[in-house]
């Protein structure tokens, strides 16, 4: 790696990190964090524009003749989460924290636009850091902004650390790699009553207790089994006295699915069964079911390339693993250009804290291995002829 990092620049990548982990923010308000971006790239001799997706930062650098030209994007946002680490450089803002390695991407990807600008190659590489990629569509909001118009490419990229994954293993799938999701809300009302006297109410409680139920026969009995679907109930609000039983109860969750008729027919399957269940217990139910993420599929071509590239650098190692039932709004950008997005391993020895633990740290050793993938495939995508 001595070719693009040279002394201890991953050394001050690690520094960077461990300032953007100390000053988390959530998605939209990353005002410091895209500061600190533009800084960086501006000293580097990138064209700076900011303001795509509200907080979105592309940097811009070009050389030589050719047309060609990629996209490498980093997420920027952290989590409302109350850190638990105890690290010396651990959050300073309370119920906010990096708990998914967005801290850790962005520094990768400062790393290696540093090393590429002392680069020679023939093409155009945008680096696009992305606010609000944690549920709230930063990804949609940027190319709604007019990412690919006002930035043409012909590929874009994206990464995530993958903790369940030994350090520097890559999967890059030629086709599924994330699951799209929604999120639902079941409002079933009854007709309050005295706890010891329930026969003169309908009581929602029970109506609701049946409905989560329910909704779990819809992957096992109208999805097929040969197609991949969840629906998990995650939250239940109802009742505030020991003794009553209450007039509503709400139930809210989460939706995940690949195929588009798959999506359909959940949500179809929620609204059926809850409304059915809750007029059986002479309640009524309204649904409300929203589509949030597409389904993260690679294109084929992108994934052989991060491939190949990754097959060559010590340290990865190329492995295959089933697509994941999380989600990632770098679907919207897949959805407009082609590309690929891959997972590289950050497992820590002895511990393996998951993402979005109030316990997870970035694991700094993945630093000069994601960086050096990034400054491997400008130098592959746009080598000089």
């Amino acid at each position: 790696m001595q070719q693009f990092f040279p002394g201890t620049e991953i050394d001050e990548a690690v520094q960077w990190r461990h300032h953007l982990h100390q000053n988390p923010e959530l998605g939209f308000e990353e005002q410091e964090t895209s500061a600190f971006i533009a800084a960086r790239l501006s000293e580097w001799g990138y064209s700076v524009r900011t303001g795509y997706g509200k907080t979105g930062v592309v940097g811009t650098l070009s050389r030589g003749t050719s047309s060609k030209a990629i996209g490498i994007r980093a997420d920027i946002d952290a989590l409302p989460i109350l850190e638990q680490t105890g690290l010396a450089y651990a959050s300073r803002t309370p119920g906010k924290m990096h708990a998914c390695g967005h801290d850790g991407h962005v520094s990768m990807a400062l790393a290696a636009a540093r090393a590429c600008s002392r680069l020679n190659f023939d093409g155009t590489v945008h680096f696009i850091f992305q606010p609000a990629e944690e549920n709230e569509g930063g990804g949609r909001a940027m190319v709604e902004d007019g990412l690919f118009r006002d930035f043409p490419m012909d590929a874009i990229y994206g990464l995530h650390n993958w903790p369940a994954l030994e350090l520097g293993q890559c999967v890059a799938r030629d086709d599924q790699m994330m699951a799209a999701f929604g999120t639902f809300e079941i409002k079933i009302t009854g007709r309050g009553a005295h706890g010891a006297m329930p026969h003169e109410g309908a009581d929602p409680i029970v109506a609701a207790s049946q409905i989560v139920s329910g909704l779990q026969t819809i992957a096992s009995r109208n999805v097929s089994p040969l197609q991949s679907a969840v629906i998990s109930a995650t939250q239940i609000h109802g009742g505030d006295a020991w003794n009553v039983i209450p007039e509503d109860v709400v139930i809210r969750g989460t939706t995940r699915w690949f195929e588009e008729d798959v999506g359909a027919k959940i949500e179809t399957r929620i609204r059926a069964l809850a409304t059915s269940i809750a007029t059986g217990f002479d309640c009524t139910a309204t649904v409300d079911h929203h589509f949030r993420y597409p389904a993260t599929i690679n294109d084929p071509g992108c994934a052989a390339i991060v491939r190949n590239i990754a097959s060559t650098m010590p340290g990865i190692e190329v492995v295959d693993a089933m697509p994941s039932m999380a989600a990632e709004d770098f679907s919207f950008m897949l959805r407009e250009k082609a590309g690929c997005y891959f997972w590289l391993g950050a497992q820590k020895a002895g511990r393996n804290p998951g993402l979005h633990s109030a316990y997870f740290d970035f694991n700094d050793a993945l630093l000069p291995l994601g960086a050096q993938m990034w400054v491997s495939l400008v130098n592959d995508q746009l080598k000089v002829a």
